[in-house]
């Protein structure tokens, strides 16, 4: 297991059931990703932490809805309610994670004026978080990734995690979506053809 790392996606409090962009049973993945992090000598974290006022949240944008889309420099973005704000409850992780042994927490989506889904890069495909780097000194060439949400975040890693030359797999009964007009069907679709395994 040496050679493979667990990415857990964003299991934050505002992804999950009461949390202001709540994924439907986004809580019900804690104790699936508990046991894969017992089960991975490497684990990583992701934790989605934006300015107030960040430019993917919908009061950003006079006059816009939460879940319309916008067109941004980097192009298109769906706007958000405002979640996991830096320093705030909905930030943190759900209290039921077991994530003491993670080596890594990566923070994204901390740039004001561009959002992150990937673990690997801004949503301009080209800003690198760091975490390509960061995997190859240790070794790492497969990654596992499961969390919140499926069709986003989760998603958006694991094609990356293809693209910098990783085998990637993610673990679909570990991962809850969004489902923005049918975008689970989409993303499983798009990861299916990119060579991700779906587990």
């Amino acid at each position: 297991m040496a050679k493979e790392a667990l990415i857990v996606i964003d299991i934050q409090n505002d992804f999950c059931p009461g949390g202001a962009l709540a994924v439907d049973r986004g809580d019900e993945v804690v104790p699936l990703i508990n046991e894969l992090i017992r089960r991975f000598d490497h684990v990583i974290l992701t934790q989605d932490w934006h300015p107030a006022g960040h430019s993917s949240f919908a009061s950003s944008h006079p006059g816009k809805a939460a879940f319309e889309t916008v067109t941004m420099p980097y192009g298109e973005q769906t706007l958000w309610p405002d979640h996991c704000v830096q320093g705030t409850p909905g930030a943190e992780f759900h209290a039921g994670l077991e994530w003491t042994k993670a080596e890594l927490v990566l923070r994204k989506g901390f740039r004001k004026t561009i959002d992150s889904y990937s673990a690997f890069f801004e949503n301009d495909h080209s800003t690198p978080t760091g975490l390509s780097g960061y995997l190859r000194e240790r070794g790492v060439e497969k990654v596992t990734l499961a969390g919140l949400a499926t069709d986003f975040c989760v998603a958006y890693s694991a094609l990356d995690a293809r693209r910098q030359g990783f085998d990637a797999t993610v673990i679909l009964e570990a991962s809850r979506g969004i489902d923005i007009s049918g975008s689970v069907a989409a993303m499983t679709e798009k990861m299916r053809a990119a060579g991700v395994e779906l587990v």
